[in-house]
């Protein structure tokens, strides 16, 4: 705050600014008269305050907007709540250099602790048993002892070498606790005395790599841990120390930031629980899909990415140039499964399909894990039926293993394995019922027979049903030009989704064509040239 000489100090509430630039001078005037009291000192008798709206202010009685530019003393109502408001920051000014003189002086006093520490070198004691190297999730009591308790006559716990990173900490006194994560498990780690008073110890950043060796102890009772054991380091090393302050972890992926910046920032979300578990789930339901398609007898095979031919309709086709020649990423491998089944027999594959649909929906990605079977000899009852034996066999797998049993809870509190039989209702049965609901299409107006039901109606009555649904026989305007006519009622197909509540679709499947001159009517009504087809055109020769 700097004192001047008693003079006039002028306040522009329009055109006035307080920043360091304006000086309170005619040509510079502030905006608030706060501000010129913070600038100047109130102090000196003779210092008088003038204030003005340059260009809101009243006009003279008889319209002359040049009475705004007249400056005018401030009143002193106006100067009494400013004296009161002045007081109040000066209170504010002394509090936060208080708290400035107390950070400065906890970092001095942390900058000479640093210093200490520095001077801290702790070393292995060769005369300990050789440490075990484990993996975190080792519960093996044959590999892993835990000691139990601090008496004399008590077995000593087993002495463990454990790799991973720092996913939380925590420091009480002399003491610190260190959750250790290695993509297996969770292990808390104690250090104690010195450990905890080397300079890593202390400036240790979360992600941190670590290599922390000790003994194996059970964690006291009315205290928790991971798996209720934790480790009581007596050497550690840093492996490679995590960036800290404004590039920390828990500063990029904080709880609340922008979703788009989380996408961006996928490589560090994947080191959290959830997406982690998340992660592990799907692990476990492609292994209890190949599973299952191993019981029933299905082969695995690896069709190509890169076709020439779509499937799905081509306005969703992610085209390249392929030397010289167009082709796409696939949208499905049905078509080429199918090539297999005279000399494999039944087959399915777990590969990637693409669809260009630029959409932030969850029913829309542009990559995804597409898991496709193809079957020979069926009807579409034994669709229907090896569908639904599919999928529930999956989720018993699952749940079967109690680990990611338990990720799934955590998960999905609500998740319910479905029960069998699974409801079965045509096409025209959905829109009689969403009529009846009186649920409308996508324009606002009532269902009728050939529109495309959208995923909001869809997942509406699957929700009010509440049980997973075969829906069937979908008109052949709206699928795809290979799915098999019903010689029941030519206007549909053999088709068939599942609905599941709360989810919405989540399998589609449907019969093949099988004659030659169907097929290529069918190239034709799609307006599909059935050249680059040949290949799939050649299974009805």
């Amino acid at each position: 705050m700097a004192t001047i000489a008693p003079s006039t100090i002028h306040i522009d509430e329009d055109v006035g600014s307080d920043t360091e630039q304006a000086t309170g001078t005619e040509d510079a005037p502030y905006k608030t008269l706060l501000y010129a009291h913070i600038r100047h000192a109130i102090a000196p008798e003779g210092i008088s305050y003038v204030t003005r709206k340059s260009v809101t202010g009243p006009v003279s009685e008889d319209g002359d907007p040049a009475a705004r530019s007249e400056w005018k003393p401030a009143t002193k109502s106006a100067l009494k709540k400013v004296a009161n408001l002045y007081e109040q920051h000066k209170k504010k000014a002394a509090r936060e250099q208080e708290l400035v003189i107390a950070r400065e002086k906890e970092a001095e006093k942390r900058s000479q602790a640093l210093e200490e520490a520095k001077k801290i070198v702790i070393k292995e004691d060769a005369t300990l048993p050789k440490a075990t190297k484990i993996r975190l999730n080792e519960k093996n009591p044959e590999v892993v002892k835990l000691r139990k308790g601090t008496g004399a006559d008590e077995e000593r716990g087993t002495r463990v070498r454990v790799l991973g990173r720092a996913h939380r900490v925590r420091s009480q006194k002399d003491v610190m606790f260190i959750t250790l994560q290695d993509g297996y498990g969770f292990l808390q780690c104690v250090l104690t005395g010195d450990l905890a008073k080397t300079f890593d110890a202390l400036t240790l950043t979360l992600e941190t790599s670590m290599d922390i060796r000790g003994e194996m102890w059970e964690v006291p009772s009315k205290q928790h841990a991971p798996d209720n054991r934790e480790l009581h380091a007596d050497y550690f090393e840093v492996i490679g120390k995590a960036a800290g302050d404004k590039e920390a972890i828990t500063t990029r992926v904080a709880p609340d930031a922008d979703p788009q910046t989380l996408l961006d920032l996928r490589h560090l979300v994947l080191r959290g629980e959830t997406s982690s578990s998340v992660m592990k789930v799907r692990a476990a339901v492609l292994r209890a899909f190949r599973k299952t398609y191993e019981e029933t007898s299905l082969l695995e095979v690896t069709p190509p990415c890169m076709v020439q031919t779509q499937v799905e309709g081509g306005a969703t086709l992610f085209a390249f140039d392929y030397y010289g020649e167009k082709a796409y990423l696939t949208q499905s491998s049905q078509l080429y499964l199918e090539t297999c089944l005279p000399s494999l027999g039944d087959v399915f594959c777990i590969a990637p399909s693409f669809r260009a649909e630029k959409s932030l929906t969850r029913r829309h990605l542009s990559e995804y894990t597409h898991i496709e079977a193809e079957l020979d000899f069926i009807a579409f009852d034994d669709l229907l039926v090896h569908l639904e034996t599919v999928m529930c066999r999956v989720v018993d797998l699952i749940l079967e293993d109690p680990l990611t049993a338990k990720m799934i809870k955590e998960l999905n509190p609500d998740f319910k394995a479905p029960e069998r039989p699974f409801m079965r209702m045509r096409y025209s049965e959905a829109i009689d019922w969403l009529r009846e609901k009186g649920i409308p299409n996508e324009e606002g107006q009532p269902h009728t027979f050939g529109d495309d039901i959208a995923e909001a109606a869809e997942r509406k009555m699957t929700d009010e049903i509440n049980r997973p649904i075969f829906l069937t026989h979908f008109p052949v305007e709206i699928k795809a030009f290979y799915m098999q006519k019903d010689k029941t009622d030519p206007r549909v197909t053999e088709s068939v989704d599942c609905l599941v509540p709360g989810v919405g679709e989540i399998v589609g499947g449907s019969m093949r064509m099988y004659d030659y001159e169907e097929l290529m009517a069918a190239y034709t009504r799609e307006g599909i040239d059935p050249a680059p087809y040949y290949w799939y055109t050649d299974q009805r020769k």
